[in-house]
């Protein structure tokens, strides 16, 4: 089978998106094509947002591939699945000016993982993808018949059918990526990176997909939620040949960067910097030390709240004190060079206690936020509180509840974003 898979030509004008608008590397398509041509299929990987290609050009390029089946995906790349921007107007523009060329269409991500039904209807697709979906995809294209496969959303007969739960991939063993020289070389982006300016281009790359936990505000129920570490021998494989293209530093896409004594060893060796999420109660004096060997030059480590008891609300789980996160925090940046501790909206938190340990945290050489307010993802616990399971109108329920919630947003937002009808108003006139 032939078959195109697409990120489209992202842009976030009145959106509130609080991601890096940077073109990052499709890692969910990279993985899906390698699966795909591994059983004999003829693939080809388009990224709008990367290759600096309109979506009209990139319908263009997919009709003349004249594919059985294209895939594209509802968010910015797996690095922010767990933040997407709530509307779906970039992928339905791509499909729209595709206009029926291009076969049996697919749309991955984070939107139809957790209401698949709204999703097929906004974007007019045959088929969405509950969950990871490298595997399912790879099974579609070999399908004689969409009932056998599973966590898949399709229509028929006018109605929705919706086989099993969001789909969880075995992820350990899939094959170290490797890109086009020329995508290399149009990413200098270096992500969360601020102690240099690029020295040569930058990449992302998975070590671990899921979290052991469930913090209230993360977006994760329906996709990348159980923990798994992928075979190191494949990591190195892949960074090797990054290495080897030129790049200089890469970000780690995982979840939670959890401490890995082989890898960091083995990254010590190798001439390549990197960025890490992680949440800083997890790593030992010595493991940061090793952390900071190893080439690592951006932490972004979740504290959140700066109590006992606003952590608790957010189910964070955290057996530290607020004093002691402060210390582990100053001893990491003995070794890494920059330093942030993620702090968020919330209900309790004093504000003279916020700007005292920021200030404190500045001192030091760590950058602490002001707390910024989190969107109530339908795949996160802290929307299941508010609404129960999500149902066809949770994102707009979710975007309306933030745009009332809120008057400030992060500093990265649209200073007026756009209800979500507005924004999705090309989503609305169905085919």
């Amino acid at each position: 089978m032939r078959v195109a898979l697409v990120n489209p030509a992202w842009s976030y004008e009145g959106s509130i998106y609080f991601g890096c608008r940077e073109p990052h590397l499709p890692l969910e398509l990279a993985y899906t094509k390698a699966l795909l041509e591994a059983d004999g299929h003829d693939v080809l990987l388009v990224d709008g947002h990367l290759e600096g290609r309109s979506n009209d050009a990139l319908a263009d390029a997919v009709a003349g591939f004249a594919p059985e089946m294209t895939v594209v995906t509802t968010a910015p790349t797996y690095l922010f699945w767990r933040c997407a921007p709530p509307e779906l107007r970039i992928p339905r523009q791509f499909l729209d000016a595709l206009r029926g060329r291009g076969g049996t269409t697919v749309a991955v991500g984070p939107h139809g993982s957790a209401t698949p039904r709204i999703v097929l209807q906004k974007l007019d697709v045959d088929i969405v993808v509950l969950g990871e979906c490298e595997e399912i995809v790879a099974r579609l294209a070999s399908a004689r018949d969409w009932t056998d496969v599973p966590s898949i959303a399709f229509k028929r007969g006018g109605e929705v059918f919706a086989a099993g739960a969001p789909f969880v991939s075995r992820f350990v063993d899939l094959a170290a990526l490797h890109w086009p020289d020329h995508w290399i070389h149009r990413h200098g982006h270096h992500h969360h990176r601020f102690d240099a300016r690029p020295d040569g281009p930058g990449a992302e790359v998975e070590a671990s997909r899921g979290c052991p936990y469930r913090c209230s505000f993360c977006a994760k129920i329906d996709f990348r939620d159980q923990y798994r570490r992928r075979e190191l021998s494949i990591v190195l494989e892949e960074i090797d040949r990054l290495i080897a293209q030129g790049v200089t530093y890469v970000y780690f896409v995982d979840e939670i960067f959890l401490p890995q004594k082989p890898l960091l060893e083995a990254l010590v060796h190798r001439p390549i910097a990197f960025g890490v999420q992680t949440r800083i109660d997890l790593w030992k004096p010595d493991m940061l030390d090793l952390l900071g060997q190893a080439g690592c030059v951006s932490i972004e480590a979740g504290v959140e709240s700066l109590t006992v008891e606003g952590r608790a609300a957010l189910d964070k789980n955290c057996r530290m004190s607020t004093d002691d996160l402060a210390e582990r925090l100053i001893y990491a940046r003995r070794s890494v060079p920059f330093v942030q501790a993620n702090l968020i909206t919330s209900e309790g938190d004093d504000r003279h206690l916020i700007d005292a340990w920021r200030e404190r945290m500045q001192a030091n050489g760590i950058w602490a936020n002001d707390p910024v307010p989190l969107f109530p993802y339908p795949s996160s616990p802290e929307y299941h509180r508010l609404w129960g399971k999500p149902d066809d109108g949770a994102w707009e329920r979710a975007h309306a509840h933030y745009m009332r919630a809120f008057g400030v947003f992060s500093d990265i937002q649209e200073s007026r974003p756009l209800a979500l009808p507005e924004l999705e108003e090309i989503c609305r006139h169905d085919a």
